[in-house]
């Protein structure tokens, strides 16, 4: 899994990485604005999620103490990172943001 994540954090357009858990109430908050941001954005940018427990070595590689935690990445690079549920228009700011 990590070598995969690798590949894909390398993307030309910003991934947004949701690192969320099953039992999490807030990351199911955070997942359904993320399907309405992905729409959005359509394909400027990619969304992925990341089960911190099925995942812990990516989540302790990039520092996630706390869940939701969201990143942006872009040719391999962490641009940005922050816990707690974020909305519609500041996610899809941001990644538009990211992706001129």
């Amino acid at each position: 899994m990590s070598q995969k994540f690798q590949e894909l954090i390398q993307s030309e357009r910003p991934v947004l990485i949701d690192f969320f858990a099953t039992w999490c109430q807030p990351c199911k908050v955070q997942s359904s604005v993320l399907n309405t941001v992905k729409e959005k954005v359509g394909e400027k940018a990619r969304i992925v999620k990341i089960d911190i427990d099925q995942c812990p070595s990516i989540a302790n590689q990039y520092n996630v103490r706390g869940v939701p935690t969201l990143a942006v990445f872009k040719n391999g690079e962490m641009l940005w990172k922050e816990s707690g549920v974020h909305d519609v228009n500041s996610l899809v700011g941001l990644l538009e943001q990211y992706s001129n």
